[in-house]
């Protein structure tokens, strides 16, 4: 294919933060979407490819002076989605989290284990905090005694371990692999697009519905990513109806994602805006088959780490994360840093709201494909005044038009049109701010029309995968 370039197998990214591997100076390859062609899926056993040890203490997150978990969560206040619950919960839907692990939780009833790529566990182990961060936040059980829940708490979690920053190869020293995977900003850790793409497959053939990856590799265009597998793996998850959703990834000197891609006019079609990308991002790019999130602010503007791209189709809050401790006890809402603990900011937080989402359209309306559940949430997005972008793609995500809005083209689903219950009553104080996307999801299907020939250029080119050979 024209598209690929003769460095494509050596990517540079830091193994560890004492050792840097820069970008290459050479100027950026011309870039187009990724094909992949027909084939199977990889397979290999549920093992780490490597003997691994753990490498350094675990991480212990924790709360930020002043914080007061019974006032709602950024994310909450700005997606409402605790109002969808009239809707839908997610029931029978099972979200794959390929991640770090998660740790059992009470108030995450139905976790599953899924197997481990890291180390020898099942998968119900997360030393690095990420893995159990992103599953409260797709489905943790409402409490009493604080106002945080997950956006499906009638899903159930599935937990796969690929992705570790506290292990490494056993008796090897820090070194970058050219098929690094990360989880957040900083050093990659073990973990690699070969065990990423096992573990889709692992998640689709254990009978995941949604499969939500808060990790990906990052390159400049110069290096590219070896990542034929996990093309295929993502492939393989959407042919056989199960929707994958994925980070952006985020921008950060110290990182994979080193440079932002930027553009002159951010508004470019997709064909346009392909050749102006300087940074890649895997599985994120694989835009056929991925539902890929950029993250946004409390204000609900692009966050300025959230990696650009023409992939990125919509967006959610990524900034001041609240989410499950993972000793089990509580909330947290802070990761030590430098300047002690900071907020919980990343397109890894993005993400579970997206595809908790996708859980809550799949329980609501279970006829619809995976394409179909990806297109319902783009299409009922709160796209921008100046359209769909490579920041933010078609915009917020709107949990409540996305499981009441009428689609035109759409086929008909059991149940479309009757609620489980009558929707809360809206806050007045925040009714203005949900004005404009209330209006698209219940005025005439003519507004809907609009939207969508509005957005049209900047969408897939097919809802289906290609048919090569």
């Amino acid at each position: 294919m024209t598209w690929r370039w003769a460095a494509r197998s050596t990517m540079c990214l830091a193994a560890a933060a004492a050792l840097t591997c820069g970008p290459a100076t050479a100027p950026a390859a011309a870039v187009e979407p990724p094909a992949v062609p027909p084939g199977p899926p990889p397979a290999g056993p549920v093992a780490p490819p490597d003997p691994t040890e753990q490498k350094t203490v675990c991480a212990v997150p924790g709360v930020r002076p002043g914080t007061d978990f019974t006032i709602a969560p950024v994310a909450a206040q700005m997606l409402r989605y605790q109002d969808a619950w009239a809707y839908s919960r997610g029931a029978g839907q099972k979200i794959a989290v390929i991640d770090t692990g998660v740790n059992r939780n009470a108030r995450l009833p139905a976790l599953e284990p899924g197997g481990d790529y890291v180390s020898g566990t099942d998968g119900l182990s997360d030393c690095d905090a990420h893995g159990t961060l992103v599953a409260g936040i797709l489905a943790a059980q409402p409490s009493p005694d604080d106002a945080f829940a997950g956006v499906a708490p009638d899903a159930a979690i599935l937990s796969i371990r690929q992705n570790s920053l506290s292990f490494a190869v056993k008796g090897g020293s820090a070194q970058w692999d050219p098929n690094a995977v990360s989880s957040g900003a900083g050093p990659a850790g073990y973990g690699s697009t070969r065990t990423l793409a096992l573990a889709v497959v692992r998640a689709v053939d254990l009978g995941a519905t949604v499969l939500n990856l808060s990790e990906l590799a990052c390159a400049p265009v110069s290096v590219g990513i070896d990542d034929a597998e996990l093309g295929r793996a993502v492939r393989y998850a959407f042919e056989r109806n199960v929707v994958v959703v994925a980070a952006a990834g985020n921008v950060d000197e110290r990182g994979a994602c080193r440079v932002q891609n930027v553009s002159a006019d951010p508004n470019l079609p997709a064909e346009t805006a392909w050749s102006t990308v300087q940074t890649l991002a895997s599985p994120a790019w694989f835009d056929d088959y991925v539902l890929t999130v950029g993250a946004l602010s409390p204000h609900g503007e692009p966050s300025d780490f959230s990696l650009r791209g023409p992939w990125v189709d919509v967006a959610a809050p990524g900034e001041h994360a609240v989410s499950l401790s993972p000793d089990g006890v509580g909330l947290v809402n802070g990761i030590q840093g430098q300047q002690g603990l900071a907020p919980v900011n990343g397109t890894s937080y993005a993400a579970p709201y997206v595809a908790g989402l996708a859980a809550l359209v799949r329980a609501r309306f279970p006829e619809l494909t995976a394409a179909q559940v990806m297109e319902r949430i783009e299409r009922t997005a709160r796209t921008p005044e100046s359209g769909p972008n490579i920041a933010t793609g078609h915009g917020a995500i709107d949990p409540v038009a996305a499981l009441t809005a009428t689609l035109p083209g759409e086929p008909a689903a059991r149940g479309a049109g009757t609620p489980i219950a009558p929707p809360p009553a809206p806050d007045p104080a925040s009714t203005a701010a949900r004005d404009t996307a209330f209006a698209v999801a219940g005025a005439c299907v003519a507004a809907m029309v609009f939207g969508g020939a509005m957005t049209a250029a900047y969408r897939r080119r097919n809802t289906l995968p290609r048919n090569e050979s």
